[in-house]
């Protein structure tokens, strides 16, 4: 069944607004009660192991390692580095 996409915002005048909503709309993320934060539906979550899978092969190929980093960071600790920022 295909999803309507009518009434989304113009991609030119606001990328960042259609993407989100397309998101939404397509149902693959939702808002999350986090301020900030969507939660990945299965088809978004889907989407992104491929996308990782693929990316993963092109880094490996040309020698580069993968990290993993905090997706949230407390904000006691971003006061700190505010102090010498």
């Amino acid at each position: 069944m295909a999803i309507e996409l009518k009434g989304l915002t113009k991609r030119k005048d606001n990328y960042s607004q259609w993407y989100n909503e397309l998101v939404v709309k397509a149902d693959l993320a939702e808002q999350s009660a986090v301020r900030g934060c969507m939660v990945i539906k299965p088809y978004g979550y889907a989407i992104w192991e491929k996308m990782q899978q693929t990316l993963d092969r092109m880094f490996k190929e040309t020698g580069v390692q993968n990290a993993y980093f905090p997706l949230l960071i407390p904000k006691s600790f971003l006061c700190r580095e505010a102090e010498h920022v």
